[in-house]
């Protein structure tokens, strides 16, 4: 025994005297330009070739290697590559800023480019979205849209027109966790869903997460949508925005204390109100019609150690009809965060987190004047700690406290209106997580990410709770004081990927994930909208569960210029939520009376070939899935397709830079019609005809499929300012997609009942704007 010990010792001994000779080095890598911090910049030591890693969310690296002279190697997409000699006998701190390429640069294609992460990495389902190729991607109306651009992603799809929703890997709408700096956002969408929220001259980083989700993202089951904006320029002031056919943007930044403090304002405002002044129709000369958003952040370095970090933004929809009704919403959020660096292997981030989402809806007629209000808000205090044990394994862990607070919906009126006043209870929860993760490179060829989160949720008084049976009859009720628990859930939540490289331009992979969900949308409309309400888990509804696993495989070609990648997954969901038929959900303090149980499941293949280098670029996306529900209370139980269901879809972008000033590009796509519920028969009542319904999503809409094409012209060059025009014609050829369909008798043929289909843009819609900067 005491050998054997003896052994152990000598074994320890030796293992932390080799450890005790590696140093670590560590730094911030930046623009050379902006001093905007670069996420996801590479670091690589050129004589250790499994030696590297990359920055992360604040541009922090760190690595270690034993004593010896060393070549460090700095990329990031888009910069000139760096590198730097290191004579390594201690521990180092370099701080690297990389100088982005000039427009001839970027489309000459050099030898020995770097590997892609998507071989080595055992992250799966990610997308890393490029601004610069977002900006070129034609939109409806000009306005560059990130949701848009996610949607042509493989595994992702559109909500349709007039609707910025989107579904990942049959996940529904609400199933997304959709953050700005940390700050979730609720109702990412402008006028009904035609634009999104995110004003892309504030951006700085995209990352989808659609499968192998690390631990440190919680709350939704499908996939999460992390945004980051501009921290600001902190060498010099730089005013830029743009002038378009509904829109007009401007962004200014610049050094708060140059080189340790900046600033970025960014806002845009859509100008249709304007136009309908100018009618003759005095309804619609009264009429409202726009949004506005606002986005700003800050941030002052105190030392190469500490950072403090402010961010908010601010949107709201105005949408109204003269004396008849009007509706506004918005969110807001706010983040403040402090950067500390322990030492050269501790990095931390403290976060305090505000959001809100709220909605009004009037009627400025007496006899039926009405404000219906609700609203969402959030306060979130989070600690994301990374420590990086050695160049092998890198070490995160941490925690969140969650609270929400939710007005699920109340009525004022005045005395001449016929309606009565009423409210549904507040009610408030508490989110909780911790979490730990490990990205363990096991050698040359074997990455692994081990990653597992403890997620609770706890339903709080004060307030009257009732528990009702399958019919909706109420079994039970029962008054908590404010700090009672009413309902508590916990659950661990693991998560495993890997990825095997098979040789220098390929790899397989695979992933386990469990998310679980506790903020639930509770809706029986067939597209999302301001007016959807949330409910929290409760006594009555469960936590919602998703265990999903995905193999995959992924090739590079010529030199990393292509990549190619196909995923298949399957993901089953627990206690999922429906509406029964002829649910009334909007103020109805016996909301979840209206709502059934189930399970469901999703699976498919999603095939992506990417060209990243060169004149022409863009990329080929297709998905191949099936998306089912099962609720005992529909369809006698059996499984149906969920309304995101689509079969098929398929997208292709091509962007083609002619020279220094004409960059063209184009967009393709095609999508089965959604699942939707039709009539089955018909019966009269007192001279009125009325539908019957049998099986939910029993039938299609027509497929979709719509070609956009863009062109931008950059202008002359000059030394202190630039300037470009951007045109764009989207549905070239006018294919018309049904908005709704919706089913009445026939004017012309009595006893005839007869489908009329309504679309959005039934012809092509040109737009051009003009973007500056100085």
């Amino acid at each position: 025994m005491s050998k054997h010990l003896l052994a152990v010792l000598l074994f320890l001994i030796s293992f932390t005297a080799i450890a005790q000779k590696k140093h670590v080095i560590s730094g911030t890598i930046k623009d050379a330009e902006t001093g905007e911090t670069l996420i996801g910049a590479t670091v690589r030591i050129k004589e250790l070739t499994n030696v590297g890693t990359a920055s992360n969310s604040y541009g922090f690296y760190s690595l270690s290697a034993p004593d010896g002279e060393y070549t460090l190697i700095f990329t990031y997409i888009g910069y000139e590559t760096v590198t730097q000699a290191l004579s390594l006998h201690q521990a180092k701190r370099i701080n690297i800023s990389l100088t982005p390429k000039s427009n001839l640069q970027e489309v000459v294609i050099s030898a020995n480019r770097p590997n892609n992460d998507q071989i080595t990495s055992p992250q799966m389902g990610v997308e890393k979205l490029n601004m610069a190729q977002i900006n070129q991607i034609p939109v409806v109306l000009g306005e560059r849209d990130v949701l848009k651009t996610i949607t042509l992603m493989p595994g992702v799809k559109s909500g349709g027109e007039g609707n910025s929703g989107f579904y990942v890997r049959g996940g529904s709408a609400d199933q997304n966790l959709i953050t700005l700096d940390e700050a979730t956002v609720y109702n990412a969408s402008h006028l009904l869903g035609f634009f999104s929220t995110f004003n892309s001259d504030a951006i700085k980083d995209v990352n989808l997460y659609k499968g192998g989700m690390p631990a440190e993202y919680g709350g939704r089951l499908s996939s999460v949508l992390d945004i980051k904006m501009n921290d600001g320029n902190n060498k010099n002031f730089t005013v830029q925005g743009g002038i378009g056919t509904i829109a007009s943007r401007l962004k200014i930044e610049g050094p708060i204390v140059k080189d340790k403090g900046s600033f970025m304002i960014s806002g845009r405002r859509t100008y249709i109100d304007m136009f309908l002044a100018l009618s003759k129709d005095s309804v619609i000369k009264g009429s409202s019609l726009y949004f506005y958003d606002l986005n700003a952040k800050a941030n002052y370095h105190f030392n190469d150690k500490n950072a403090i970090y402010l961010s908010g933004y601010f949107g709201k929809d105005v949408l109204g009809l003269k004396d008849l009704f009007g509706t506004d919403w918005g969110n807001s959020t706010g983040t403040v965060r402090f950067n500390h660096i322990f030492s050269n292997k501790l990095f931390s981030n403290t976060s305090v987190i505000f959001s809100n989402y709220n909605y009004v809806i009037q009627s400025f007629q007496s006899a039926t004047s009405f404000k219906a209000t609700s609203k969402i808000t959030d306060f979130n205090i989070k600690e994301d700690l990374q420590y990086t044990l050695s160049s092998d394994h890198r070490l995160k862990f941490g925690f969140n406290v969650l609270r929400h607070s939710i007005s699920p919906g109340e009525i004022t009126t005045d005395e001449s209106s016929s309606f009565n006043s009423r409210s549904v209870e507040r009610r408030y929860g508490f989110e909780n997580a911790l979490y730990v993760s490990d990205d363990w490179k096991v050698n040359d060829k074997l990455n692994v990410a081990f990653g597992l989160r403890l997620s609770g949720f706890m339903l709080m008084g004060p307030g009257t709770f009732r528990s009702y049976d399958p019919a909706g009859n109420i079994t039970n009720e029962a008054t908590y004081g404010s700090g009672d628990v009413v309902q508590s859930y916990y659950n661990l939540e693991p998560r495993v990927s890997a990825a095997y490289q098979l040789n220098d331009v390929s790899s397989v992979k695979a992933s386990y994930n469990r998310n679980t969900q506790n903020i639930h949308l509770l809706t029986n409309s067939t597209t999302s909208s301001p007016t959807d309400l949330y409910a929290m888990s409760s006594n009555n509804i469960k936590p919602q569960i998703s265990d999903q696993v995905s193999l995959g495989w992924y090739r590079n070609f010529q030199d990393n210029v292509f990549e190619f990648s196909a995923e298949a997954y399957y993901k089953d969901l627990k206690n999922l939520i429906d509406y029964k038929d002829g649910a009334r959900l909007l103020v109805n303090e016996n909301v979840e009376s209206q709502l059934t149980f189930g399970s469901g499941r999703a699976y498919g293949i999603e095939l992506f070939l990417k060209k990243k280098y060169g004149r022409f670029n863009g990329w080929v996306g297709y998905t191949l899935s099936k998306a089912e529900s099962k609720f005992a209370a529909i369809n006698q139980g059996r499984y149906y397709a969920a309304r995101q269901d689509r079969t098929h879809d398929l997208s292709v972008v091509g962007i083609y830079k002619l020279n220094n000033r004409w960059t063209f590009s184009s967009s393709f796509i095609y999508q089965t019609g959604s699942a939707v519920t039709y009539p089955t028969g018909k019966y009269t009542v007192g001279g009125q005809t009325l539908f019957s319904y049998s099986e939910r999503n029993g039938y299609r809409k027509p497929a979709n499929n719509r070609l956009d094409i863009g062109a931008t012209l950059e202008g002359k060059e000059h030394k202190k300012f630039h300037s470009s025009w951007t045109f764009s014609l989207y549905n070239v050829y006018g294919y018309r997609d049904p908005y709704a369909i919706e089913f009445r008798d026939s004017p012309t043929s009595p006893g005839t009942t007869e489908a009329v289909s309504t679309s959005i843009f039934a012809t092509p819609i040109p737009s051009v704007t003009w973007n500056f900067k100085f």
